[in-house]
């Protein structure tokens, strides 16, 4: 976590809390892991739904045309991000 932290009061399906804490505890639970799990799938999910807008932004693009795009996109980042 980072160095500063709030506190969360979230409310779970009791099956999904037991089957979190199973899992956890079969792995050495130590304090702060709960914590460190949501923070971690939070994070995780934010991704995929930024990746998911990402997707349908360039969906109408052809594959050529996204590996083009993407080419020059690796081209400006090794030039230093310098147009």
């Amino acid at each position: 976590m980072g160095d500063e932290s709030v506190r969360w009061t979230v409310l779970v399906d009791k099956n999904t809390d037991i089957d979190l804490r199973t899992h956890l505890a079969q792995r050495g639970m130590k304090k702060g892991d709960l914590s460190k799990f949501i923070e971690d799938a939070v994070k995780w999910r934010l991704f995929d739904l930024s990746l998911t807008e990402f997707r349908k932004g360039f969906a109408d693009l052809s594959e050529e045309e996204a590996m083009a795009l993407a080419d020059e996109a690796a081209t400006w980042a090794r030039q230093g991000g310098k147009r």
